[in-house]
């Protein structure tokens, strides 16, 4: 089977907040719109905003990989996102992992490239 494109689903309540934060928060580029979806790119990847969801708290299984994880969580934050579980740095190693949730209740990860 070829597959020409993959694209990964989210559900907002408010999808203009939700569009707004994947903007703000990871550079999305609007790929396509309409009343009821965006989809963004981020980072070569495709993500499809759906409209219609219920704002609970749902995983997606989305993570995102940054330089700084401690700023992305502040940048995350400010734009209106939940930081879960607040990255730590350990006496083994530097904080690798942040869990978090969108404005919409979607939990995703920032993660950290590990050194090793």
């Amino acid at each position: 089977m070829h597959v020409e494109k993959l694209k990964y689903v989210i559900w907002a309540k408010e999808m203009e907040r939700a569009v707004r934060f994947y903007c703000e928060v990871f550079d999305a580029q609007i790929v396509r719109r309409s009343d009821v979806m965006a989809e963004v790119a981020i980072a070569g990847s495709l993500v499809c905003i759906h409209g219609g969801g219920e704002g609970k708290r749902t995983w997606t299984g989305l993570s995102f990989q940054v330089g700084d994880l401690f700023a992305a969580c502040d940048v995350l934050r400010d734009a209106g996102g939940l930081v879960l579980r607040a990255p730590e740095d350990t006496p083994e190693e530097p904080a690798h992992l942040a869990m978090c949730a969108d404005p919409e209740g979607n939990e995703i990860m920032l993660i950290r490239q590990r050194r090793n």
